[in-house]
């Protein structure tokens, strides 16, 4: 930086103050001008590493409020969904039982909604069909059909209210025809063990009981 006066201008110590103090503060801007034009210039560039390697230099930007909402519902829907599905101890049931009915009457007392409604006395949905749905008891007892034949077996997801979300027990009935009335043998696997005898009660109270009292297919006439 060179600094002078004109001719026509008398002497003054603006000279010598310029070239002490002067000459520095425009160092000190011009070194902080190009500083921050290095900066806004190399961003986005690929510049070459030590390595020979190459890495792109790209701006942090903060993330905005409604990508941080976003990304803090994804986290919890992730969480959700790890925490559904969690394996627990699970156990077998058994249960059997016969009934004062053909194989053919029986199975329609399973599948027929009015029939259902009326040996569980309580408001009762259900599809009698393969991925059919159905709600009983009120909504205390939902599942999904699996397979039917008629008079031969039912197979159903089945599930109490009360049990751990998205677990569902899988229950198999079985008609057989005992010539004038009808065995009914009944699996159950993935019940959870602490439901065990919960669902053996169930099972037989409101089902296999509720049932017999209901159409009277547990009383021998004479």
């Amino acid at each position: 930086i060179h600094v002078s006066l004109a001719k026509d201008e008398p002497d003054t110590n603006l000279k010598t103050l310029m070239k002490q103090e002067g000459a520095k503060k425009i160092r000190d801007a011009m070194k902080t001008y190009i500083s921050t034009l290095k900066t806004e210039f190399t961003q986005g560039m690929i510049l070459p590493t030590v390595n020979g390697e190459h890495m792109e230099t790209t701006p942090q930007v903060a993330p905005k409020a409604e990508d941080r909402k976003t990304a803090a519902s994804s986290s919890a829907a992730t969480s959700q969904s790890k925490s559904v599905g969690v394996k627990i101890p699970t156990c077998k049931i058994s249960l059997k039982d016969t009934f004062l009915t053909s194989p053919e009457e029986l199975y329609r007392v399973f599948v027929t909604q009015e029939m259902v409604q009326a040996f569980t006395h309580a408001q009762a949905a259900l599809e009698a069909d393969k991925g059919g749905k159905f709600q009983l008891l009120d909504g205390s007892v939902t599942g999904e059909f699996v397979d039917l034949v008629p008079e031969k077996q039912l197979v159903m997801k089945w599930r109490f209210k009360s049990w751990p979300a998205g677990h569902f027990a899988t229950i198999t009935l079985n008609f057989t025809d005992k010539g004038g009335e009808t065995e009914v043998c009944l699996e159950g696997k993935g019940v959870p063990a602490s439901e065990e005898e919960r669902t053996k009660q169930g099972w037989q109270r409101y089902y296999f009981e509720g049932i017999k009292q209901t159409f009277g297919y547990g009383a021998r006439l004479f």
